[in-house]
């Protein structure tokens, strides 16, 4: 009788630090989503007018933008919805979040070429760099859903339990790899 309290005694211990653990990363990630509006106007704390920006960090010199708070204004526009793309993807439970990849790859690029000053328009040409992302991801993730749609009709089980059991734990590259062929 004292063993089975021990047990249960345990199981509950670490099922509350378990719990515990994420009530406080749910709790940090709900407050970065919920400051992103502040984050936001992080642009406006850095200098107007101004072409080169010197701090004991770096120094940026801005080319082919008016001025730094312009070229802050910009990256700040991009960058949070990456942030928030990059939550979504590493907390989604779907088995279609993979997809999210080509936005976040989209993000990235537009990021690049901001910070690439040399180039006269920032949302230029990019479905060009982004088709090798999509010829990968929009192919797996049909082939995944049409699995999924061929287990629904021979099989009787409900639709969380075929996205359970068409879950991609991640392990490690290589397996990555065997999981999409």
């Amino acid at each position: 009788m004292a063993n089975k309290q021990q047990t249960s005694k345990n199981g509950k211990l670490k099922f509350l630090l378990t719990d515990s653990r994420s009530l406080i990363l749910g709790s940090v990630i709900a407050t970065f989503i919920a400051t992103t509006p502040y984050l936001f106007y992080l642009y406006e704390s850095v200098p107007s007018n101004i072409k080169t920006w010197h701090t004991f960090l770096f120094t940026y010199e801005s080319r082919f933008y008016g001025g730094l708070d312009i070229v802050a204004w910009t990256l700040t526009g991009k960058l949070i919805p990456l942030m928030l793309l990059f939550i979504w993807f590493f907390t989604c439970r779907h088995w279609w979040y993979h997809v999210l990849i080509v936005p976040i790859a989209m993000y990235m690029f537009q990021i690049f070429t901001i910070l690439n000053d040399d180039i006269q328009y920032v949302d230029s040409n990019q479905i060009l760099y982004l088709l090798p992302v999509m010829a990968f991801i929009i192919p797996s993730i049909y082939l995944i859903r049409a699995r999924i749609f061929n287990r629904l009709n021979t099989v009787d089980k409900s639709l969380q339990d075929l996205e359970d059991e068409f879950k991609i734990s991640p392990r490690g590259f290589k397996d990555k790899m065997k999981d999409y062929f």
